[in-house]
């Protein structure tokens, strides 16, 4: 029983799935190292959590890796910043 299908369109949404997820990393590490969260809307991170979630469900029954890779981390790395967003935007 073969779990996922690799093939070239596989290939071609791995691709995307490391450039999109890792344009999301820098933001996470500038905000954990300054705790300046005054640029970002707390709705709109609800907003996109909530939608990647969905997307990583729709990854999973689709069987899709790239979206199983790509949302999982993106979930983690957007629950930081709503993280970040509660905790740091108090102080200001």
């Amino acid at each position: 029983m073969q779990v996922f299908n690799i093939d070239y369109i596989e290939i071609i949404g791995l691709t995307a799935a490391v450039l999109t997820t890792s344009a999301f990393l820098p933001q996470v590490y500038k905000t954990w190292k300054t705790k300046d969260v005054s640029a970002l809307s707390l709705p709109m991170l609800l907003i996109f959590f909530i939608g990647i979630v969905f997307w990583l469900v729709y990854g999973i029954l689709e069987k899709s890796l790239s979206m199983i890779l790509a949302n999982t981390i993106t979930i983690m790395s957007s629950f930081l910043l709503l993280y970040f967003k509660i905790k740091y935007g108090k102080r200001q």
